[in-house]
């Protein structure tokens, strides 16, 4: 029973892993660029949905309300920001972001009364439980992998069937190509950073409860990182997978190990993978024409 326990804990914890990793490779897929500041656009999400509250929003209009300004936020970021250093090397926009990440919590701090203090948001689910059997899970982790898997199943859809996920698929593949079939690929890169603001947000709002809202709540991403790279950077759902494979190694690891070793397991599990298998749990060997 508790070997069960901690297996549903592990899956809660990774479905917060799998959000912002799915933040990290969407956002690859598009540009071939990594987005360090993603864990900040969670908190970001995070610390607009308790100020809407404060201001006397219900829970729910305010978490629509900043998923909705964060998707503008990250669409504004890549236009404003990443788009008109595209074409430079990558390492450009690798540092890019770092920096942004450090600016986005930097400017929370600096807020005062607020940013520098830990706070709860208050969602209408805090503090239930759900017994079943000798089982005892959380309302608040019900809810991290309800959504979550609501989430996976929209982002399938919307994906396979819809125009706009057709046209994302084709420029993940090619942008040259997709260019000259007609395929904004520009206004693309917008809108898949966008979503990814919007995911990441998400799931500041679902961790918000567990951890609370704080400045540094964004270095969970590089957690997530990690969860990217072992279910394979360019597979949607090897983020999934890669965040479920972290949150479950944390969640045993925690239990049955020294105090410590949680910290580092998931770097672990990374330098394992890396060995065995570069490419990831669903990448696969990626051959160009020279």
């Amino acid at each position: 029973m508790a070997w069960l326990q901690l297996t549903l804990s592990g899956i809660a914890l990774g479905c917060i892993y799998a959000l912002i990793a799915l933040g990290f490779v969407m956002i690859y897929k598009a540009t071939e660029t990594v987005n360090f500041a993603q864990g900040e656009f969670m908190m970001l999400g995070a610390f607009a949905a308790l100020l809407l509250t404060a201001l006397g929003l219900p829970f729910w209009a305010a978490a629509l309300l900043a998923v909705a300004g964060m998707a503008g936020f990250g669409a504004l970021v890549e236009r404003l920001a990443v788009r008109p250093i595209l074409g430079q090397p990558q390492f450009t926009v690798v540092m890019l972001t770092i920096g942004m990440g450090y600016v986005m919590r930097g400017a929370v701090t600096m807020v005062p009364g607020f940013g520098a203090e830990t706070h709860a948001l208050a969602v209408p689910y805090a503090g239930k439980v759900i017994a079943a059997g000798g089982l005892v899970l959380s309302a608040e982790q019900v809810a991290v992998i309800g959504a979550t898997a609501l989430l996976c199943a929209l982002l399938y859809a919307g994906f396979r069937f819809s125009k706009a996920g057709i046209a994302m698929q084709a420029s993940s593949q090619n942008q040259l190509a997709a260019y000259y079939m007609g395929i904004p690929v520009r206004r693309l890169n917008g809108l898949v950073w966008g979503l990814s603001a919007a995911v990441a947000a998400l799931a500041g709002l679902l961790l918000a409860p567990i951890t609370f809202v704080h400045a540094n709540m964004g270095l969970l991403g590089l957690k997530a990182f990690p969860a990217a790279v072992v279910g394979g950077f360019g597979s949607l759902p090897g983020a999934v997978v890669g965040g479920l494979v972290i949150g479950l190694v944390e969640s045993f690891a925690g239990f049955y190990l020294p105090e410590g070793f949680k910290d580092v397991a998931a770097y672990v599990v990374v330098l394992l993978m890396l060995a065995i298998r570069p490419n990831g749990l669903f990448g696969g060997n990626e051959r160009k024409r020279v």
